[in-house]
């Protein structure tokens, strides 16, 4: 019986030394659990602050880059542009000269050039130019140094940036279905394929043509950009008297000899007639001395007659 209440007795103490074990791993848990929770929170704190960091650095670098290709974008619009300028400078060919120098200056070239000249005095005309577009605004400013007076100054721009990105982009197209179509050519086996891809491919090809034309032209226009100028001058030059035109027996002995070099050749053309148609002349003097002799025989004796008649 003793024996046996020793041996509960120890079992009890076991069992007691467990339990607090027990809740002593379990507590160091719990406790553990806890610490690597903070330090979870606090980590994910940190990576999200770091998160918020870097977003709001990338839209800042996003906002920047889109800043700046609208920039490029602007700057890199296709524009074409035209001005029409009219001008009155003190002389015309200087100013004419001056311009055409201009242009030769900014590697742009003259298109076509007129002039005018009212009374024999006053001059003016037209010269169309094509000028670089980056020399533009400056050849038109030189224009205007040149004017003693600006009556019209006219400048257009059309924007075809739309209408030359929209042709890059058929071209692209038209070039792949050309691609496509070189390649089904390269695996038809039948004539009439042949035949079907090569007018499909001849149609592409031409509409590729068309549409590099057409951007060939754009680039063309708003890389070079067309000035028309009128130009008259300012002040009609007044004539100096000619003294020479003043002498007044020089002119008299100049009538004097014309009038005499028209009697001469009357006279001339006169005697040239005559000894020229001379043989005409014979004939028809005696054709109509006969005439006349028949005509006065007939005459005769009528008159014979009614002197005897009245008689």
């Amino acid at each position: 019986m003793l024996k046996k209440m020793i041996f509960m007795s120890l079992l009890f103490v076991l069992i007691l030394a467990g339990c607090s074990g027990g809740m002593s791993q379990d507590e160091s848990k719990m406790s553990a659990d806890g610490d690597s929770n903070t330090s979870m929170e606090n980590v994910s704190h940190d990576e999200v602050g770091f998160s918020e960091d870097n977003s709001a650095g990338e839209e800042s670098k996003e906002e920047g880059q889109a800043s700046q290709e609208i920039d490029e974008s602007a700057s890199q619009r296709m524009v074409i542009y035209n001005a029409e300028m009219d001008i009155r400078v003190e002389s015309f060919e200087k100013a004419r000269n001056a311009l055409e120098n201009k242009a030769k200056e900014y590697k742009g070239y003259i298109v076509q050039s007129n002039s005018n000249r009212y009374d024999g005095e006053q001059q003016s005309g037209t010269m169309t130019f094509r000028i670089p577009q980056e020399h533009f605004h400056a050849f038109l400013n030189d224009a205007e140094g040149l004017s003693v007076q600006v009556n019209n100054r006219h400048v257009s721009g059309q924007d075809v940036t739309e209408e030359y990105v929209d042709l890059e982009s058929r071209l692209k197209s038209k070039k792949a279905v050309e691609a496509r179509l070189l390649d089904f050519m390269k695996q038809a086996q039948k004539t009439e394929d042949l035949l079907k891809i090569s007018s499909d491919l001849a149609d592409v090809q031409e509409q590729i043509e068309q549409i590099a034309g057409r951007k060939k032209f754009l680039e063309n226009q708003t890389a070079l950009s067309t000035v028309t100028i009128s130009l008259q001058e300012n002040e009609v030059p007044v004539p100096k008297i000619d003294n020479d035109s003043l002498n007044t027996w020089q002119k008299i002995k100049k009538q004097f000899a014309d009038n005499i070099n028209i009697l001469l050749a009357a006279g001339s053309g006169i005697i040239v007639f005559l000894i020229g148609n001379l043989p005409i002349l014979l004939l028809v003097g005696a054709i109509v001395a006969a005439i006349i002799y028949f005509v006065r025989k007939k005459a005769g004796p009528r008159q014979n007659n009614n002197i005897d008649s009245n008689s």
